[in-house]
């Protein structure tokens, strides 16, 4: 029901305020409006900057750090992966609070870090020209120049374990005589994680790159929490979702909210489409040609 709800919502016009009477059919009226309102395209780059600049760098990182873990940690390796996976399952209000303290203008830990670093030779030279750190420090989230990659580094680090768990689990299902056939071989270890690991990872690759990319369209949280309050900066983190929210909750338009909710369904399968391609997949089952 709630999902053919709002298709039906998306061709009304309707401030729940106001009751179910007064809905309005508008046909395909919100779509066009959605369409052409600068501030949700404005918020659809800033969704896509988030999902290039915090979510591919995920498995860049994931997938090595992965291999790493899995051929040189025989024991500890569970401490290891659950000192990366407990940021992804600790609380988002939590995690706010702890990277406010850090980015903090007036007592953050970065700041102080980084004041601490200008005093390095070759490091601190590069540092000292900032004016911010001149001035008392940068405004992390306070300054729109440097929110956007303050709130893409707490989503990076936040996701990093969930995907560098999906990693493992599939490194654990390989099997090891082909690792012993290509050490026989000669061949070195990037050798075998090129040749060997990457292609029988690409099923999981594929998982995780969609459930990134889902989660990045729908990346509401971070952003949400940790500056929401900062209103000259909001907009530089506006992402789909909060956009949406503020829609349908700020200005009470849930036809148009919902409008936009299709229009994001509609871009998320396409982007799952092309994703299963760009994998050798098959989307309608098979696997594609190897």
């Amino acid at each position: 029901f709630p999902l053919l709800f709002s298709i039906y919502l998306s061709l009304q016009q309707w401030n729940p305020a106001e009751g179910l009477h007064t809905m309005h059919w508008v046909g395909l009226e919100n779509y066009g409006y959605a369409l052409t309102d600068p501030w949700f395209w404005d918020a659809l780059y800033n969704t896509a900057w988030f999902a290039l600049v915090s979510g591919l760098p995920q498995h860049l990182v994931a997938v090595p750090l992965a291999f790493f873990i899995h051929r040189r940690f025989k024991r500890g390796r569970d401490l290891v992966v659950g000192a990366y996976f407990v940021p992804y399952i600790t609380s988002s209000v939590a995690i706010a609070l702890i990277f406010t303290t850090l980015y903090s203008k007036d007592y953050g830990l970065i700041n102080a870090a980084l004041a601490e670093l200008t005093r390095i030779p070759f490091i601190g030279s590069p540092l000292a020209s900032l004016t911010a750190l001149r001035e008392g420090g940068i405004d992390w989230l306070g300054d729109a120049d440097v929110t956007r990659p303050a709130v893409a580094f707490v989503v990076f680090w936040r996701y990093l374990g969930w995907n560098l768990v999906l990693y493992l689990s599939a490194l654990q299902v390989i099997d090891k005589d082909l690792y012993e056939a290509a050490t026989l071989d000669g061949a070195s270890e990037w050798q075998q994680f090129r040749h060997v690991t990457l292609p029988l990872l690409k099923p999981m690759m594929f998982f995780a790159v969609t459930l990134t990319i889902i989660g990045n369209l729908q990346l509401f949280e971070e952003p949400f929490i940790l500056v929401d309050g900062e209103k000259g900066v909001a907009s530089s983190v506006m992402t789909t979702a909060i956009f949406m929210y503020r829609t349908a909750f700020s200005d009470g338009d849930f036809g148009t909210a919902s409008a936009m909710s299709w229009l994001m369904f509609v871009l998320i399968a396409a982007l799952t489409w092309l994703n299963a391609k760009l994998f050798g997949r098959d989307p309608g089952g098979r696997h594609g040609a190897r």
